[in-house]
């Protein structure tokens, strides 16, 4: 029994860390702002770096805000790999520098982009932004990107949103609430902290010095938050710049939706068991508390995931002291879901009552049930190879 009540109790108390990570970020999230992003540089000469397969549907309207922000000191590449419609028609009609990749042994985002920085190295940029092929960069984003880029000189990751079309389903709207959390508001409190921020696939800003360095050539499943990583152990962590805003879409189709969210979790929780630990450890090496600050960040399981670990210690916690054992485990566990119950509360307060009405958050119980699979399957048949999300 004592090692039961040890055990739950160690369990609750593993689990309350990222419980208070993410509160910590919400709350500091609704504090004023520190001011605009420091760009006293001037706008370098910068390259807009696009990765593409198969983006015919798409790609033109990418294009078409992108090249509307570019100056003639600018250029834009789309790499068009292992294509098999328009893509590299139409970016090249539209305007674009385009490239053409084939090579289907070697599949994934990370080729397409060291295929494109070895393109660009005949005549270096001084900033590279790298934008997905189903992104729209909202007015003045290249600009606010490049401009803190330079002045910083380190990698800067844009405020980065998915929406839903009209009429989206209940499930739907919470994967946007879930998705709004994620990449505005716990970064932004991370920012209001001082402290880096993960990076996030696309609206990513780098110095030619740090990006032509980087071992970009992988099939990992979130190769942006491995880079990140990377950059920051390497003295180089990515700062936030939400004054900038590029958006995308959520796929419409169950098979799309459930795809895409395989392989983000299975890719996050991956990096959660390999890279936190390092991060930890070489922060505390070195008494870097932004580095820390950044491990305890990537620490933090997708949010229905939490609800599930935090649920299940709570109803084994329960029983236990039903059973007549220790109420330490009750109490720690009761502490952690009341904490994040709050912490949800909090943030949709401030940033989520648009995408869902308050009935609609008593909905979330089901949605983390409905992802309880891809769970499950991260433990028996993990996603390791990337695949691309269809549009459809």
């Amino acid at each position: 029994m004592i090692v039961f009540e040890i055990l739950i109790g160690t369990l609750t108390a593993i689990i309350l860390t990222p419980t208070i990570v993410l509160f910590v970020q919400v709350l500091l999230a609704w504090t004023p702002s520190r001011g605009r992003a420091l760009t006293d540089r001037a706008r370098p000469r910068l390259a807009v770096l696009i990765p593409a397969h198969n983006e015919a549907a798409v790609i033109a309207e990418t294009l078409r805000p992108l090249l509307a922000q570019l100056v003639s000191s600018d250029r834009i590449l789309v790499v068009a790999d292992n294509c098999s419609d328009d893509t590299a028609k139409i970016a090249a009609d539209k305007g674009a520098e385009v490239v053409e990749r084939s090579d289907p042994d070697h599949r994934g985002k990370g080729y397409a982009l060291d295929f494109g920085i070895r393109h660009l190295a005949a005549d270096p940029p001084e900033t590279v932004i790298i934008v997905d092929a189903d992104c729209h960069a909202m007015p003045d984003a290249i600009d606010r990107l490049a401009r803190q880029c330079a002045t910083t000189q380190s990698p800067v990751q844009t405020l980065y949103l998915m929406r839903n079309s009209p009429g989206a389903s209940l499930k739907q709207r919470i994967a946007e609430f879930a998705w709004l959390v994620k990449n505005r508001v716990r970064p932004l409190g991370s920012h209001r902290l001082g402290v880096p921020c993960q990076l996030m696939g696309t609206g990513m800003a780098f110095p030619w010095a740090l990006i032509c360095q980087a071992k970009l050539a992988n099939s990992e499943l979130v190769e942006d938050m491995k880079l990140g990583i990377d950059l920051a152990l390497a003295g180089h962590p990515p700062v936030f710049c939400v004054e900038a805003l590029v958006t995308s879409q959520f796929p419409e189709s169950a098979p799309a939706v459930d795809s895409q969210r395989t392989r983000w979790e299975h890719g996050h929780l991956g990096m959660i068991m390999l890279e936190a630990p390092r991060l930890i450890g070489r922060a505390l090496i070195r008494g870097d508390l932004r580095l820390l600050a950044m491990a305890l960040d990537l620490a933090v399981p997708p949010l229905a995931l939490l609800v599930v670990l935090i649920s299940s210690l709570f109803a084994i916690a329960f029983a236990g002291y039903w059973a007549g054992l220790s109420a330490l485990p009750l109490v720690l566990s009761s502490a952690a879901l009341g904490l994040l119950t709050f912490t949800v509360l909090l943030a949709w307060l401030g940033w989520g009552r648009r995408i869902l009405p308050f009935a609609d958050l008593l909905s979330i119980p089901l949605y983390v049930l409905g992802k309880a699979p891809i769970y499950l399957k991260f433990w028996t048949k993990r996603q390791k190879d990337w695949v691309r999300t269809s549009r459809d």
